[in-house]
């Protein structure tokens, strides 16, 4: 009777059903690999609580549906295309966001094929590396506060095609427009500019000249974003 309580109720003769023992050991396994991965994420990188908690919790989901698909070509099909859904239902995330995410999934997936050994090896080799990664400075740009954005606010009856050209010469090695903006009814333009500095120490003096250009207007100088939060 407790058998026949967890059969589908379009299974056949021929169907081969997952004994509720095993579901258990599989889906304890891969929560136990969700909170490995989880903790190794946490460490040495910045993250929400929402992100850490669906990161634990997913080895776990996708295990269930590994299991419940079971060999099943048609289910397989339709499992892959609801998971593909699920980019265009969420705001896209930073390059380590989603590399820790498809960990978190490979780990669910293999534990969702029976393979326990190998997804808490897996989990526990790749955590490790994900933490040696965090804890050291693998990937990050030599220089990298040389790099950054600049935003200036300039009044409308200003040309701004090469009205700032000759002090970002003096300043930077290399500068360019990537994006032009009206603000204030159309009465003010928003620049934004990605610099490679020559000296990081010099942001005062670039600033001071760039503000008698401008008319003494907002300027704001942040470090470059875009290139290093992108996969």
């Amino acid at each position: 009777m407790f058998d026949t309580l967890f059969r589908g109720i379009f299974d056949t003769d021929m169907t081969t059903v997952i004994a509720f023992s095993d579901f258990l050991l599989c889906l304890g396994c891969a929560l136990a690999i969700g909170v490995i991965l989880a903790g190794a994420y946490m460490c040495g990188a910045k993250y929400t609580r929402s992100f850490v908690a669906t990161l634990a919790l997913l080895p776990a989901v996708v295990c269930v549906v590994i299991m419940m698909v079971n060999g099943n070509v048609g289910t397989g099909v339709a499992v892959a295309g609801a998971f593909s859904l699920v980019r265009f239902r969420s705001a896209p995330g930073s390059a380590k966001e989603i590399g820790a995410i498809f960990l978190a999934m490979c780990s669910g997936l293999v534990a969702g094929m029976g393979y326990l050994a190998y997804a808490l090896l897996s989990a526990v080799i790749l955590g490790a590396i994900m933490l040696v990664y965090n804890s050291m400075d693998f990937g990050i740009r030599k220089n990298s506060t040389r790099y950054k954005t600049l935003h200036i606010t300039i009044p409308e009856d200003l040309d701004y095609g090469d009205v700032f050209d000759e002090i970002l010469q003096k300043y930077t090695s290399g500068y360019e427009v990537v994006q032009i903006k009206t603000t204030n009814m159309g009465s003010l333009f928003k620049l934004t500019y990605n610099l490679t500095m020559k000296d990081a120490g010099k942001e005062k003096e670039l600033i001071d000249e760039l503000r008698c250009r401008n008319g003494n207007l907002e300027i704001v100088i942040n470090r470059q974003e875009t290139m290093l939060g992108e996969l």
